[in-house]
C-alpha cells in the first residue's frame, strides 16, 4: 500500500454539529405519574390518606427526593418506519428510574415521544427485539416468518415485552439476570453470577450462565456452546463459565463477541439454532440410551434450575413461573393456576396458544417438577416436531420434563493478545463460514462504526478522531468549535501485521469496493477501559495536553453517518459524517468506476476523493462534478492546470492545498496563455454560438494550438500515479455510463458534463472511433481538435487494457435500432449497479421485439447483455442474487404480457417510463397499449398502475389491506338524528340501497315496518256504550295484540341490517330500545302495559329483547376491528338489559368476533348463571369456531350436557334451555365431521326419556329437536358412508324414532341414570313418537341431504291410507315431505306440478283442495285429517323448494310459490277454512312466506314485501307472536343485509336454515316448548355477500355498470349467457364460469372463475367493491342513461373533418386527466390574433384528438416532442441529435416486422400512434436535409468520409445527416477507396454489408460517384 498520500495532513470537516441531550430526559421531568408511582411504592394507601393528609404527603415527598438522581441510559438506532419504506431519522430509548421513553426524530424531523412505559420496579435495561412469529423451528423458515417487533423492558425479577401491534407479555425471570442482548432469534439472557451462590453439590454441573428465550410466551432455556479443538474434535456443552461476558452481539450475521475476565481475551462465536445431536448431547441421551446417573443429573439441573426461582418470585408458589408464565399447556391447566399469578396477561396467552415452542414436549401441572422420581430405565429421547408430540403416550414414567435448548454459539475465533484491534473477517461465499483473516492493531480509546460510509471512526489515544475503512486511514477528522489537539501525540499508522499484497480478500467494512455484504465492524465496548490499566497507561503519558482544554472522551450511538462524541468536561456533541457524494452523476460515476478497478486501488481512490470531498470548507453542490473530474484526472496523472477545459473551472470557495499543488505562474504580468484561457471558456463558446456573432459572419476563432516542443511537453501523463494504468478501463466504464444516461430524460446536463471529459480521454488514448461518435451526439461541444495530453509511447505498455474493452463504441441507440430492423447485433456491455436502464431496455427489446421469451429469464440474458467484470474479482453469483426472474404466478399468455409483468417484477415504474426518451419508451408504451385492453384480473398492483387501469390497481392495492372500512361504509356519525329517532337502521348505506332500488322508496318502507322503537298507534274506536274505564281496558287489550307484533320485530331488523355497521371502538354499541308502550289518536295520550288493568304474562320482552341484541349486534361487519377490551365494555349496568347483553354475544359469536374474547371473560359470564347469557355465549362460541371440532370450546359445550358428563359426576343445575343450546353447539363444532362418539351421544340423546324426579319432563320436544338437528349436523351429507359408525345403526334408530316402536335397551355408559323411569310421565316401553319425530325426520334429512337415496326417501314418502294417516300429527307431514324432497335434491322442479305431485293420490281425490267449494261426502274419511294432511304436505314441498333455489331469484320457482300464496290467502277467508283450521292454514302460509322470501333473498322484489306489508297489518284473532316473527323474518331476508347478501345452498347453510326457519312457529313470546327461539338467527352462517357494486375509481362512488354473467353448463342446462346491470347480486359462484364487465362505456375487465372464486370472494366479502374505468368520451348510465350523448356521436359521422370541428372545450366530456385538460386550456384554444400560430393550434389539437378517441394520453408528448424536433431541423438549431434518433428508432418501430405481425393479428385495435402523423414527419426531415445537401451540404459530406477537415458552421446539420441517414464511420468504407465505383450497382454490392439504407446510399452515390448531381427523389 502506498502512503505517499497519508503524510498530507487531510482533513475531513463534519458538519452539523449540534449539542447532544437524550430526549426521553427532559421528556421524563414532565412524564404524568412518575410521582405517584413512587409514592404509591413508598406507603400504604391508608397512611396517604390518613387524618393529617398534607402532613402524610408533605413526608412522603421528602422521601421521594432521594430517587431523584437516577442512573440514565440511553440507545440509539435507526429509525424503523411501519411501513417499509427508506427513513433516515434516530430512534432513542431512554431509561430512567421505573420509566422507558421511546423517542422518535432527527435534526430535521421533529423529535416526538413515540411510546412511554412505566413499571413498577426499576428499570435495569431497555431494548428493541424482534420476535419471530412461526411454527417452524428449521434455519430455513428464517426468511419469510412475520416478525413480531417488540421493545423489551428488564426488571430485577421480570421482563416485559409490549409489541407495536399492542400485545403485552410478562415473563418473570427464573434468575437474577446480568444483561440482555437483542438477537436474530430472540433474547439472549447472562445470568448474574454473584459470590454466594452455593456450589453445586458432587453430583450436579454447574448452572448455565447463558440462556435465551424464543419468543416472549416460550421457556427460558439454557444456551449451548460448541467450542472446537485444533483436532476437528468439539465439545458441546452448556455455557456454564461465569468469567464468561457477552460484549457484543451482531444481528447480521449473527455473531456474539465475548469477553473472558479471567484471561482477558475476547473471542468471537456464531449463533445459530441448536442441532438435534447436540441437543441430544446436552441432554445425555446417546443413541444407546444414558446412565440412569446421567438422566439424574440432567433432570437434577433442571429442577435446580427451576426452583431457583423461588426466591425471587413476587408469589411463593413453586409452579408459579414455569406453569403459569411458560408452560405451553396453560389452556389445560385448571383455573386456579391462572388466577394464582398475577404476572400473565391472559389475553396473550391465549392469542398464542400454540408458541413457537409447541414443538417442544411440554406436561401440564405437577408432573414436571416431581423431582424424586429418578427413573432407573434408560430413556430414548426423540425430538418430533408434531404438535402432537406431546401426548402423554410416549413417556410412560411421570419424570422432570428437561428443557430443551433452542440456541447454540459456535466458537469461531480467539485473539492471541489483548489490544485494541481491528479484526478482519469477512463472509465465505455460501454464507455459511466466516473467515478471519489479518489482524491489524489500531490504538484507540474508542471506536464506532459508520454505516451509511461502511467505515469507523476511531478516536486514537491523542483525542483525534481519525476515520478509518477497514484498516486504511482515511484521514483525521475536523470539528469545528472544538480546539484539535496537538499534533504531537499523534502516532503513524501501524503497519498491518501481514502484509496486505499477500491477500487477495477486500478489507473489510468496504461494502462500498466490494460486492461482498461484510459485517458492520464490531464496535470495542466501554468496559474494557474500566477492566484493564492497560489503556490508562496507555494515553496518560503522551496526553499531557489534555488537561488544558476539553478533549473528546469518548464515541458513542452511531447511527448511519450520524455519531455523539462525549466530552471531558460531560456535555455531548452529535455529529454528522459527510456523504461520499450528493449529486448523482458522481455517485454513478463513483460506482462504476470502483466496480471495475482491483479492490486496494478502489479503497485508494474512494479515500482520495473523500478526503479532496470533505474537506473543510469544500465546495458546494453544483461544483461536485467539476470537483470529481479534477481529483480523477490527477489521479490518472494530468496536471489540470495546464488543460485549457479543467482550468477554468469555477469553484466557489477557496480550492484546499489538497486538490493539486499549484505552479507559479510564469509571470505576473499575463501571458499568451491567459487569451487562450478566454478562448477556451464557455462564454466564449456562448458568445461564438450567439445569433449575433453569426449575423455578423465572424468567423469563428481557433483556439490557437499548443506550440512549441517544451509546451507540449509540460502536458504529457504522469504515469506514477494512482489510476494511469488503469485509464482504458475507467474511460470504458465512463462511457457506459454516458450511455446509460442518455437513457434517462432528466440526465441531460450530466451527460454534456460526461463528454468533455468523455472527449479528451478518447483523444488522449488515440480511440477515434469514440470521438467521431460523441461527435454525432453533440456536434457542437465536440470539436475535431483540441488539446493533446501525450502518453509517453514508453510507458502505453503499462496501460492495461481489459478483456471487455471495445473498439468501436457501444451505442445503446444503434443497438435497439439494428435489433428493430431485424439485424444480428453483439451483445450489449453491461456494468453492473451503474447501467440498470440500459439492461432494462435490452432486454426489453429483446422479449418484445425479438420474440425471445426466455430473454428475461436469468440464464439466457448472456445472449443480448455481456456483463463486465472486474479484473480481480471473485465470481459474481452474490450479485445474482437479486435479479428477479420472473417464475411468476400470474398467468401470462403474450409477449406483452409478459413485457409489463417482467418490468414489474424487477421495479419498473410509470415515472421511470417517463424519463425514457419517447424512441425507446415506444415499444414498452406499445405493450402496455396492448394489455391495457384485456389485463387478467389477478394481476398485482405494481403492473396494473404500470398499464394505466387505475381500476384494477386499486382493486388489487385494497386485496392486500386488511379488511377495514370499504369505500362504501356509510360514515354517518351516530349522533345525526336525535336519540328516540334511533330505530337502529341508521347506518345502511343509502347510496348503493338508491342505486339497486332507485325507482321507489321501498327501503324506507321497510324500514318503518321493522322499527320497533318508537310507540305503536292504538286505535280504538269508542262506542257509546263502552265506559272510560273499559275503553282504557280495551286499549291496553288492543296494545297487547300490537305487543305480539312489536317483540317479533328484532328479528326480522337483524336481518335487514346485516353486517352493516363498523363501530367506533371507543364508542359502545348503541342498542335501540324496545318500545311496549303505544299512543291513542286523537289526543295521542300513551297507552301503557304496566297500569295493572291487564294480565301481562310475566317475562313477556325478555326473549324479545335477546333479539334485540342479536339484531344489534349482527350490524357489525365482520371486517371491524373489534377487541375483547370492547365487548366487555358493552356490558351494560343494569341488570334488565342483560337479556339484550346476551342476544349481543351471540351476534358476537354469528359475526365471528367472539373468538377474540378471553376465556377468563367467558368463564365469568357462565358462572353468573344468566339463563340468556349462557345460551347466547353457548351459540356464539359455538357458530364462531363452526366445524373446528375445537377442544376448549367442546369441553365448555360439555359442561352443559350431561350426556357428554362422565356418569360418575356432579349432577349439575343446568337449565333446561341453556341444554338445548349447548346440544345445537355440539352440532354447530362438530359440522360435518362424523364424529363417531358425539354421534353416538347424541343418537340416544333423540329420545331421552324423563328422568325419576321431574327432571327433562318439561320442553322435551326442544331437546330432542335440538339433539336431531345437532346429529345432522355433525353427519352433514355423508349419506351411507358414515365411516366407523355402521354399529349405530343410524338410519334405523332414526327411522324407528319417527314411526314409533318398542325402545331399545340404553347402551352406554349412561345406563345407570336411565334404570327408573320417570313417576309423572307413564310412556311405557314404547318410543314418544310425538316428542321424538321432529328430531328423526330433519337428521335423516341433513344425513342424506343431495344424496338423491331413494330407499331412506321412500320412508319419508306420506302414508297412502286413510288408516295410516291418522297415525301421523299432520304437521309432521310438513317436515317428511320436506325431508323427502331435500333428499331427492335434484328432483325438485320449480312448477307447481311437481308440488302436487307429493301429495298422496287419497289425499288429491277427497280433501277440500284449495280452490273448491262443496264438501265430497264419504263417511270413513275423516275429511278434517284429510285437508290438514293436503296443505301440511304442500307447504312442505313449498318449503323444499324454498331451500333448493335459496339466494337464487329463480323466476319459475318464484312464480310457483306466488301463486300458492295467493291461494292460501284466498283460502284462508273461505267460508270452509275453519275445516282446515286457520291455525294450520297461516303456518302453511308462513311458511310458504319465507319460501318465497328464501328464492327471493336479498332481492327485495316489490310483490313479495306487498305480501309482508299485507300480513304486518293483520293483528288479533290467531295472528300470535310466532306468526308475526315469521311474517317480519320473511320480510328480512327479502330485504338480507340491505340487498347486499342473499342465501347460498351449500350444505352447511341448508343445516342453518333449517335450524332457523324451522316450520313450528312459537305461540307467545316466551315459548320455546318446540323449538328454542334463540335458534331463529341461525340464518347467519347461511348468509353470503354477494352484491357486486361498480365504483367508478375516479369519482369513488357506486355507478352502474353492464355485466356479463356466464354460467357454466349443467344437466339442466347449457353453458348461458346473462346480462345484468350491477350493481347486482350475483348467482351463487360455483355455478358462475366468467363475469365480464362489458363495455363500451367502461373498459373491459374479465374475472375467470374457472381458475378458482378465491378472487371474487374476497371482493365480495369486502363490500362487492368492483372498481370500474370509464373509457375515454363516455358518460356514467346515470347521467345518460340511452347513450346519446356521447363526444364520439357527435363528430365521428363526419371524420375527414374532425379536427377542424374538435372544439377544445368538449374535451373535459371525454377524460378526466388533469393534465390533458390544462393542455387543451393553454394551447388549444384559439386567441383574436393567431396569425401563424394557427397552424400549430390545429396540430395540437388534432393530436390531442388523436389521443384522447384512441386512449393514448401518454402518446401525447411524444408528438409534440417529434413536431418540436422537426421544427428544430428546419430552423438549423440542433445541438444534439438524440431526438432525431428517436425519431428513427419511431419509425424503425413501425416499420418493423413484429409490428406489423401484431397489426394483422386477430384482435384489431386502434392504431397505436396516428396513421397520418408519421409519413409528415418523415418527409419534413426528408425535405430539410435534402435541401441542406443542395445547398452545399454534399461537400461538407465529402470532406467527412475522405477525413478532410471540414467547415465548422456547418458541423451540426453534418451530424444530423450521419446520425439520421447511418452513414458509417470513414473508417468503414470500402478500403478500395470512394473514387473506384462506376455504378450504382457496385456501390449498393460494396455498401451490403454495411447495412446502409438504401435511400441514404442514394443521396450519397453523386458524390461517392462523382457525379455532380445529386438523385434526390
Amino acid at each position: 500500500m502506498s502512503n505517499f498520500y497519508e503524510e498530507r495532513a487531510t482533513m475531513i470537516a463534519a458538519g452539523d454539529l449540534q449539542e447532544f441531550v437524550p430526549f426521553g430526559r427532559d421528556h421524563c421531568k414532565h412524564h404524568p405519574n412518575a410521582l405517584n408511582l413512587q409514592l404509591r411504592q413508598l406507603q400504604p394507601a391508608s397512611e396517604l390518606w390518613s387524618s393529617d393528609g398534607a402532613a402524610g404527603l408533605v413526608g412522603s415527598l421528602q422521601e421521594v427526593t432521594i430517587h431523584e438522581k437516577q442512573k440514565e441510559s440511553w440507545q440509539l438506532r435507526k429509525g424503523v418506519s411501519e411501513i417499509g419504506e427508506e427513513v433516515d431519522y434516530d430512534e432513542e430509548l431512554y431509561v430512567a428510574g421505573n420509566m422507558v421513553i421511546w423517542s422518535k426524530g432527527s435534526k430535521s424531523q421533529a423529535l416526538a415521544v413515540y411510546k412511554a412505559f412505566t413499571v413498577d420496579s426499576p428499570v435495569q435495561q431497555a431494548l428493541w427485539c424482534d420476535f419471530i412469529i412461526s411454527q417452524d423451528k428449521s434455519e430455513k423458515a428464517y426468511s419469510s416468518d412475520e416478525v413480531e417487533k417488540c421493545i423489551c423492558i428488564l426488571q430485577s425479577s421480570c421482563i416485559n415485552m409490549h409489541s407495536i401491534g399492542g400485545k403485552d407479555y410478562i415473563a418473570s425471570l427464573p434468575f437474577q439476570v446480568a444483561g440482555v442482548w437483542p438477537t436474530k432469534y430472540g433474547l439472549l439472557f447472562e445470568r448474574s453470577t454473584s459470590a454466594h451462590e452455593a456450589p453445586p453439590g458432587p453430583p450436579r454441573e454447574p448452572l448455565p450462565t447463558m440462556f435465551s428465550m424464543l419468543h416472549p410466551l416460550d421457556e427460558i432455556t439454557p444456551l449451548v456452546c460448541k467450542s472446537g479443538s485444533l483436532f476437528g474434535s468439539s465439545r458441546v456443552q452448556y455455557v456454564v463459565d461465569h468469567a464468561m461476558k457477552i460484549v457484543f452481539l451482531n444481528m447480521d450475521p449473527s455473531i456474539v463477541m465475548t469477553y473472558d475476565t479471567v484471561q482477558s481475551l475476547h473471542s468471537v462465536w456464531v449463533l445459530r439454532r441448536v442441532k438435534t445431536e447436540e441437543e441430544n448431547v446436552v441432554l445425555k441421551f446417546s443413541e444407546q440410551g444414558g446412565t440412569p446417573q446421567n438422566v439424574a443429573t440432567s433432570s437434577s439441573l433442571t429442577a435446580h434450575l427451576r426452583s431457583l426461582s423461588k426466591g425471587d418470585s413476587p408469589v411463593g408458589s413453586p409452579f408459579q413461573n414455569y406453569s403459569s408464565v411458560h408452560s405451553q399447556s396453560r389452556s389445560t391447566s385448571s383455573p386456579s393456576l391462572h388466577s394464582r399469578s398475577p404476572s400473565i396477561s391472559n389475553m396473550a396467552a391465549l392469542s398464542r396458544a400454540h408458541s413457537p415452542a409447541s414443538g417442544a414436549h411440554s406436561f401440564s401441572g405437577v408432573q414436571r417438577f416431581n423431582l424424586s422420581s429418578h427413573n432407573q430405565s434408560p430413556r430414548r429421547h426423540s425430538i418430533s416436531q408434531s404438535p402432537n408430540s406431546h401426548s402423554n403416550g410416549s413417556f410412560l414414567a411421570p419424570e422432570t420434563e428437561p428443557i430443551v435448548p433452542e440456541l447454540c454459539i459456535e466458537h469461531v475465533w480467539t485473539e492471541a493478545i489483548t489490544s485494541m484491534s481491528c479484526v478482519k473477517f469477512q463472509e465465505s461465499n455460501d454464507k455459511t463460514q466466516l473467515i478471519f483473516g489479518s489482524i491489524t492493531n489500531l490504538q484507540a480509546k474508542d471506536a464506532a462504526p459508520v454505516e451509511k460510509l461502511d467505515t469507523m471512526l476511531v478516536l486514537e489515544s491523542s483525542g483525534n478522531l481519525v476515520l478509518y475503512t477497514g484498516v486504511v486511514r482515511v484521514g483525521k477528522v475536523f470539528i469545528p468549535g472544538l480546539p484539535a489537539p496537538s499534533l504531537t501525540a499523534s502516532r503513524a499508522v501501524p503497519r498491518p501485521s501481514t502484509p496486505l499484497d499477500s491477500i487477495s480478500t477486500p478489507e473489510p467494512l468496504s461494502k462500498l469496493l466490494g460486492s461482498l455484504d461484510e459485517a458492520v465492524l464490531l464496535s470495542p465496548v466501554p468496559e474494557l477501559r474500566d477492566s484493564s490499566k492497560l489503556h490508562d497507561s496507555l494515553y496518560n503519558e503522551d496526553c499531557t495536553f489534555q488537561q488544558l482544554g476539553t478533549y473528546i472522551h469518548s464515541v458513542r450511538d452511531p447511527v448511519r453517518n450520524r455519531v455523539t462524541l462525549e466530552l471531558s468536561n460531560g456535555t455531548m456533541v452529535r455529529i454528522t459524517l459527510p456523504e461520499i457524494a450528493t449529486s448523482e452523476l458522481v455517485q454513478t460515476c463513483l460506482q462504476a468506476i470502483k466496480f471495475i478497478l482491483p479492490k486496494e486501488i478502489a479503497v485508494q481512490m474512494l479515500v482520495k476523493w473523500y478526503s479532496v470531498h470533505s474537506a473543510p470548507g469544500s465546495p458546494s453542490y453544483h461544483s461536485e462534478w467539476n470537483l470529481f473530474v479534477i481529483c480523477l484526472m490527477n489521479m490518472m496523472g494530468y496536471n489540470t492546470d495546464r488543460l485549457a477545459w479543467t482550468r477554468n473551472f469555477d469553484f466557489e470557495g477557496s480550492l484546499s492545498p489538497v486538490i493539486a499543488p499549484k505552479k507559479a505562474r510564469p509571470s505576473e504580468t499575463g501571458s499568451d496563455e491567459d487569451w487562450e484561457y478566454l478562448l477556451n471558456s464557455d462564454y466564449h463558446q456562448s458568445a461564438e454560438s450567439h445569433l449575433l456573432s453569426r449575423s455578423l459572419c465572424l468567423s469563428p476563432l481557433e483556439a490557437p494550438q499548443v506550440k512549441g516542443e517544451d509546451s507540449s511537453q509540460s502536458l504529457s501523463l504522469d504515469s506514477s500515479t494512482l489510476l494511469f494504468s488503469h485509464m482504458p478501463a475507467v474511460f470504458f466504464v465512463l462511457h457506459l455510463v454516458y450511455e446509460e444516461l442518455k437513457l434517462n430524460t432528466l440526465m441531460g446536463e450530466g451527460s454534456r458534463s460526461l463528454v468533455d471529459l468523455l472527449v479528451q480521454l478518447a483523444r488522449d488514448l488515440k480511440l477515434e472511433p469514440y470521438l467521431d461518435h460523441y461527435y454525432r451526439d453533440y456536434p457542437t461541444l465536440v470539436r475535431t481538435t483540441g488539446q493533446v495530453c501525450t502518453v509517453d509511447p514508453g510507458q502505453t505498455g503499462f496501460m492495461h487494457h481489459p478483456s471487455f474493452f471495445t473498439s468501436e463504441p457501444p451505442s445503446i441507440y444503434q443497438w435497439v435500432s439494428s435489433c428493430l430492423k431485424g439485424e444480428g447485433s453483439p451483445p450489449y456491455p453491461y456494468l453492473p449497479g451503474a447501467c440498470e436502464r440500459s439492461r432494462l431496455v435490452v432486454l426489453s427489446i429483446a422479449l418484445y421485439i425479438l420474440g425471445d421469451e426466455s430473454s428475461v429469464s436469468d440464464e439466457s440474458s448472456s445472449q443480448y447483455l455481456s456483463r463486465i467484470t472486474p479484473t480481480s474479482q471473485k465470481s459474481q453469483a452474490e450479485q445474482e442474487e437479486n435479479r428477479l426472474s420472473v417464475q411468476h404466478s400470474t398467468s401470462v399468455s403474450s409477449l406483452a404480457e409478459r413485457l409489463v409483468v417482467w418490468m414489474t417484477s424487477v421495479g419498473f415504474t410509470l415515472r421511470d417510463l417517463e424519463t425514457l426518451p419517447f424512441g425507446i419508451a415506444l415499444p414498452i408504451r406499445d405493450a402496455i397499449y396492448h394489455c391495457r385492453e384485456q389485463p387478467a384480473s389477478d394481476w398485482p398492483e405494481a403492473v396494473c398502475l404500470l398499464i394505466g387501469r387505475q381500476d384494477l390497481s386499486k382493486q388489487a392495492c385494497e386485496g392486500n389491506l386488511p379488511k377495514g372500512k370499504s369505500v362504501l361504509s356509510s360514515d354517518v356519525p351516530s349522533g345525526t338524528e336525535t336519540e328516540e329517532e334511533d330505530d337502529g337502521m341508521n347506518d345502511m348505506n343509502q347510496e348503493v340501497m338508491s342505486l339497486i332500488w332507485s325507482e321507489d322508496l321501498r327501503v324506507q318502507d321497510v324500514r318503518r315496518l321493522l322499527q320497533s322503537a318508537r310507540p305503536v298507534r292504538v286505535s280504538v274506536v269508542q262506542c257509546p256504550e263502552l265506559s272510560d274505564h273499559e275503553l282504557i281496558e280495551e286499549k291496553e287489550n288492543r296494545l297487547l295484540q300490537l305487543c305480539q307484533r312489536t317483540m317479533a320485530l328484532p328479528v326480522g331488523r337483524g336481518m335487514f341490517t346485516l353486517f352493516s355497521y363498523h363501530p367506533v371502538p371507543t364508542e359502545p354499541l348503541p342498542i335501540p330500545k324496545l318500545n311496549l308502550t303505544g299512543r291513542a289518536p286523537p289526543r295521542n295520550t300513551t297507552v301503557d302495559l304496566s297500569s295493572g288493568n291487564v294480565d301481562v304474562p310475566p317475562n313477556m320482552a325478555s326473549w324479545a329483547s335477546f333479539h334485540n341484541g342479536v339484531a344489534a349486534g349482527l350490524k357489525i361487519a365482520p371486517a371491524s376491528q373489534i377487541d375483547s377490551a370492547w365487548i366487555v365494555y358493552n356490558k351494560p349496568k343494569h341488570a334488565e338489559l342483560a337479556n339484550e347483553y346476551a342476544g349481543f354475544l351471540m351476534a358476537l359469536g354469528l359475526n365471528g368476533h367472539l373468538t377474540k374474547l378471553a376465556t377468563l371473560n367467558i368463564h365469568d359470564y357462565l358462572t353468573k348463571g344468566h339463563e340468556m347469557t349462557s345460551i347466547g355465549l353457548l351459540l356464539g362460541v359455538s357458530a364462531a369456531k363452526l366445524g373446528t371440532m375445537d377442544m376448549c370450546v367442546t369441553r365448555l359445550l360439555s359442561i352443559h350436557v350431561p350426556a357428554l358428563l362422565p356418569p360418575t359426576s356432579t349432577e349439575l343445575d343446568v337449565p333446561h334451555s341453556v341444554q338445548v343450546a349447548a346440544v345445537v353447539g355440539i352440532g354447530l363444532v362438530y359440522q360435518g365431521t362424523a364424529h363417531r362418539h358425539t354421534a353416538e351421544v347424541l343418537l340416544a340423546e333423540i329420545g331421552r326419556p324423563p328422568g325419576p324426579e321431574m327432571e327433562y319432563c318439561t320442553d322435551r320436544e326442544s331437546y330432542s329437536l335440538a339433539a336431531g338437528l345437532a346429529l345432522g349436523m355433525v353427519c352433514l351429507g355423508h349419506g351411507s358412508n358414515l365411516v366407523g359408525m355402521s354399529d349405530l345403526n343410524v338410519p334405523e334408530q332414526l327411522y324407528q324414532y319417527m314411526v314409533g316402536g318398542h325402545r331399545r335397551f340404553q347402551a352406554g355408559m349412561h345406563r345407570e341414570k336411565h334404570k327408573s323411569p320417570s313417576y309423572q310421565i307413564k310412556e311405557g316401553d314404547t318410543i314418544n313418537v310425538d316428542v321424538t319425530c321432529p328430531g328423526a325426520t330433519l337428521a335423516l334429512a341433513m344425513i342424506y341431504l343431495k344424496t338423491n337415496n331413494r330407499s331412506v326417501a321412500d320412508w319419508l314418502r306420506a302414508p297412502d291410507t286413510m288408516y295410516l294417516l291418522d297415525f301421523v300429527k299432520p304437521e309432521f307431514l310438513l317436515l317428511r315431505t320436506l325431508a323427502r324432497c331435500l333428499i331427492l335434491w335434484d328432483d325438485i322442479s320449480p312448477d307447481s306440478k311437481w308440488v302436487d305431485s307429493n301429495v298422496p293420490q287419497i289425499i288429491r281425490e277427497n280433501s277440500i283442495s284449495l280452490s273448491e267449494i262443496e264438501l265430497p261426502c264419504s263417511e270413513d274419511l275423516n275429511l278434517e285429517t284429510l285437508s290438514q294432511a293436503h296443505v301440511y304436505i304442500i307447504a312442505g314441498a313449498c318449503l323444499s323448494l324454498g331451500f333448493r333455489f335459496a339466494g337464487s331469484e329463480n323466476l319459475s320457482a318464484f312464480n310457483c310459490l306466488h301463486k300458492f300464496a295467493k291461494d292460501f290467502m284466498t283460502y284462508l277467508s273461505a267460508p270452509n277454512a275453519s275445516v282446515t283450521g286457520p291455525y294450520n292454514l297461516e303456518t302453511c302460509l308462513s311458511v310458504v312466506l319465507l319460501s318465497l322470501a328464501m328464492v327471493m333473498a336479498g332481492s327485495g322484489n316489490l310483490k313479495v314485501l306487498q305480501l309482508c306489508r299485507f300480513l304486518h297489518m293483520k293483528t288479533g284473532g290467531e295472528m300470535n307472536y310466532g306468526f308475526h316473527l315469521a311474517h317480519h323474518m320473511a320480510l328480512g331476508l327479502l330485504f338480507l343485509g340491505g340487498g347486499r347478501y342473499s342465501l347460498s345452498t351449500s350444505n352447511s347453510s341448508i343445516a342453518a336454515l333449517l335450524c332457523a326457519l324451522y316450520p313450528h312457529f312459537p305461540a307467545h313470546s316466551t315459548d320455546n316448548r318446540y323449538h328454542l327461539q334463540a335458534l331463529r338467527h341461525l340464518y347467519v352462517l347461511a348468509a353470503e355477500p354477494r352484491l357486486l357494486v361498480p365504483v367508478d375509481v375516479d369519482a369513488n362512488t357506486p355507478c352502474y355498470a353492464l355485466l356479463e354473467v356466464t354460467y357454466k353448463g349443467t344437466q339442466w342446462y347449457e353453458q348461458t349467457k346473462e346480462e345484468l346491470m350491477a350493481p347486482t347480486l350475483l348467482p351463487e359462484l360455483h355455478l358462475l364460469k366468467q363475469i365480464r364487465v362489458k363495455g363500451p362505456r367502461y373498459w373491459e375487465l374479465l374475472i375467470d372463475l374457472s381458475k378458482g372464486t378465491q378472487h371474487l370472494k374476497s371482493i365480495l366479502s369486502k363490500d362487492g367493491v368492483l372498481y370500474v374505468k370509464l373509457r375515454a368520451g363516455q358518460l356514467s348510465y346515470k347521467e345518460d342513461p340511452m347513450g346519446w350523448q356521447s363526444l364520439l356521436a357527435q363528430t365521428v359521422a363526419n371524420r375527414n373533418s374532425e379536427a377542424r370541428a374538435f372544439k377544445p372545450e368538449t374535451i373535459s366530456a371525454f377524460t378526466s386527466d388533469p393534465a390533458l385538460l390544462s393542455f387543451a386550456e393553454y394551447f388549444c384554444k384559439p386567441t383574436v390574433n393567431m396569425g401563424q400560430k394557427q397552424e400549430i393550434l390545429d396540430l395540437f389539437s388534432s393530436v390531442l384528438y388523436e389521443c384522447v378517441t384512441q386512449e393514448t394520453p401518454e402518446m401525447l408528448p411524444a408528438y409534440v416532442a417529434m413536431d418540436q424536433a422537426v421544427r428544430r431541423l428546419g430552423r438549423g438549431e440542433v445541438s444534439e441529435t438524440a431526438e432525431l434518433w428517436q425519431i428513427k428508432l419511431v419509425l424503425a418501430f413501425f416499420s418493423s416486422r413484429s409490428h406489423q405481425e401484431r397489426l394483422q393479428s386477430p384482435p384489431k385495435r386502434g392504431f397505436f400512434m396516428s396513421s397520418e402523423f408519421l409519413p409528415v414527419v418523415k418527409c419534413a426531415i426528408d425535405n430539410t436535409l435534402d435541401q441542406w445537401l443542395q445547398a452545399g451540404g454534399d461537400v461538407c459530406v465529402h470532406a467527412y468520409l475522405s477525413g478532410q477537415p471540414r467547415d465548422e458552421s456547418q458541423l451540426s446539420a453534418l451530424a444530423c445527416f450521419l446520425v439520421y441517414h447511418s452513414v458509417p464511420a470513414p473508417r468503414h468504407l470500402p478500403p478500395v477507396g470512394l473514387e473506384g465505383s462506376t455504378s450504382f450497382a457496385e456501390l449498393l454490392f460494396k455498401f451490403k454489408q454495411l447495412k446502409m439504407p438504401v435511400r441514404a446510399l442514394l443521396r450519397l452515390a453523386p458524390l461517392l460517384l462523382g457525379n455532380p448531381q445529386p438523385m434526390v427523389m
